[in-house]
This record gives structure tokens, sequence and C-alpha cells, in this order.
């Protein structure tokens, strides 16, 4: 190789190495602008719909008789749901309703002075106000024992308690009216009478509130979300039947850093939009700011430079309704300084 051709060689790699190293520098450059004058995006804040859900359940204890309504129905409030079947409480319902008859008949007799039948008949009330009495003090034994090993809560055995009271009341009264039946119609006996009326009568008063229970119905209009039992299974006092979803109550429900609470005040609108609607948006209104504790807390990764940062919870309602709209849906905010 030749002087004159390694000359050429070496300008050729200076040339090279020039270019490169211009559009490298062109490159920085660019980067650079972009950087300080590029419009940052927008950051987002992904947050979710809510909604009122509610358990309907009663205080009769029985079986389910029937479903009026399927998961997913539409109703309205006052619309039938449920009916819960209990041969135990129809059988106190008739024998109450005995006792109210048989009150009333002695309560007539009273005046017409002390004859075999009076006696008769209040003999049979104490009989029966005996045989409630057994029955709602073995009920009572039945629910201590379910209490004392922790099945059955300390309110059940309560009312359990007190119906046995009831009971022993009521055969005092009915013993206390055998006596006086015996003894002779006075201004007293007729009194007695009429309250033996009045107590049969809350008797069957109480029994029927019971039965009220077998057919729970919509407290608000919504849509019956889940149902627990089948038909035919048993079910306990107060257990929840099905749960049911308020139509008229929605909101949204956001976590954020309390630096971003400046642009979200209370009573302040915000549009939010909802992917599972077609990413429609939709106006919210803020009604509830929460500082969520110390276990929400952002903590900072560095010892200098940054701090720690508390978050806090938002919710917002709809300003207008909103059809198709379902609590579990997302919902998402474009905050100009979320990141």
């Amino acid at each position: 190789m030749t002087t004159q051709d390694t000359t050429q060689e070496k300008r050729a790699n200076r040339v090279l190495l020039a270019t490169m190293g211009i559009v490298v520098l062109a490159v920085a450059i660019i980067a650079i602008i972009g950087f300080i004058f590029m419009n940052r995006p927008d950051g987002y804040i992904e947050g979710q719909v809510e909604g009122t859900t509610i358990r309907i359940s009663g205080k009769l204890p029985g079986r389910v008789a029937d479903f009026y309504v399927h998961e997913g129905d539409t109703v309205h409030a006052g619309d039938t749901l449920v009916h819960i079947h209990s041969s135990v409480v129809d059988a106190q319902l008739g024998q109450a309703e005995a006792m109210r008859r048989v009150a009333e008949e002695q309560n007539k007799k009273v005046d017409a002075g002390t004859r075999i039948q009076i006696i008769n008949a209040a003999a049979d009330l104490l009989r029966q106000a005996q045989a409630a009495e057994t029955i709602t003090r073995k009920t009572y034994e039945r629910m201590e024992r379910l209490y004392t090993e922790g099945v059955i809560s300390e309110q059940k055995r309560d009312e359990a308690k007190a119906a046995y009271d009831a009971a022993v009341a009521a055969t005092g009264a009915a013993e206390s009216q055998l006596s006086l039946a015996r003894q002779g119609a006075q201004s007293e006996d007729k009194a007695s009478a009429a309250a033996m009326v009045d107590a049969a009568g809350s008797s069957v008063d109480q029994v029927q509130a019971l039965l009220e229970d077998s057919y729970l119905t919509a407290p608000f209009d919504g849509t019956i979300d889940q149902v627990y039992p089948e038909a035919g299974e048993l079910v306990a006092m107060g257990a929840p039947i099905m749960s049911l979803l308020r139509t008229d109550d929605r909101w949204v429900t956001f976590n954020v850093r309390e630096e971003l609470l400046n642009d979200l005040t209370m009573g302040s609108t915000l549009k939010v939009m909802i992917p599972a609607l077609g990413k429609k948006d939709i106006d919210v209104k803020i009604y509830y700011i929460r500082d969520m504790g110390s276990y929400a807390t952002w903590r900072s990764t560095k010892s200098t430079g940054s701090y720690d940062s508390r978050t806090f919870q938002i919710k917002a309602r709809p300003t207008e309704d909103v059809p198709g709209l379902r609590p579990g849906m997302s919902a998402v905010y474009s905050h100009p300084n979320a990141d």
C-alpha cells in the first residue's frame, strides 16, 4: 500500500467519525428539546363503582317454601321475595287462638255466677297454660345448653327465657282464674277475666308478629344480587336469605395520595371514564373525603429529598342517572399531577 492510499484512508475515517459525532449530537439535542418542551401526558387514578347492598332476613326460623324472585331480577318496594314456612309457629298460633277463645268465653260466663262450665273452662285454660309452660321451659333449657356450648347467641337464649317467663306468668294467671271461679264471681273475677282476654290476645298478636316475617318483602327498589339458600332448606332466625342491591344509590371510590388533594376538594365535580360502558364519560360530585390511616401511607424509599405521603379515600356520586352503571365497574379519572 502506498503512502497516498494510507493518507486517503485516514481522511475517510476522520470524515466517518465526524459524521457519526454530528448524528449523535443531533439526536441528543432533539431528545433534550423534546424532554423540555413536550407536554407531559396526564396520569390516571383508577377507582371503582360501589352501591348499597342489604341482606334480606327475618325473625322466623323455618323452611324456605317458595322463592318469588331470582338472582338478577328487578324488584320494587313491597314486592314479595320469599315464603318461609314454620309448622312450629303455626301450631303456636293455633294454641294462642284457642287460649284467647277460652278466655273470651270465660269472660262472658263470669257474670252468670260460678257454674260447673265456668270452672271447667278455667281448668282447661290452666291446662293449656301449663302445656305452654312445659313447651317453653324445654325450649329454654335446650337454648341454654346451646348457648353454653357456644352454638347460639346470648340474644336467642334471652328470647327463649323471656318466652318461658311469660308462660310461667300465664300459668299463674290461669291458676288464679280457676281459684276465683271456684270461689264465685265477684268484681275481682270480672276484672281478672277481662285481663285474661287481654293476655290471650297479646299472645296471639305475638305469634302473628312472627308469622308476618313468613313472607319477606323488598324494602326498596333494587336488583336481587345473590340468593343464599335453596328452596326447601332450613334457615335460622336472622339468617340472610338474599342480598338486595339498591337501584338509586351509586358512587365512585378513589384512593389518592395527599399531594393530589389540592384539585380534589369537597363538592367539586370530576369527569370520570367508565370502560365497561364503552369508555363513557360521566360527571361525579365529591361528597366524602377521609384519611385511610397509617396503614395506607406511601413510604419514601429515599433517605433525602422525599417524604411519606398519606392516602385518602374519596367518594363521588354521579350528578345524573347513568343507565347500566353497576357496582364493581372500574372508573378512571385523568389527573394532571398523577404519575
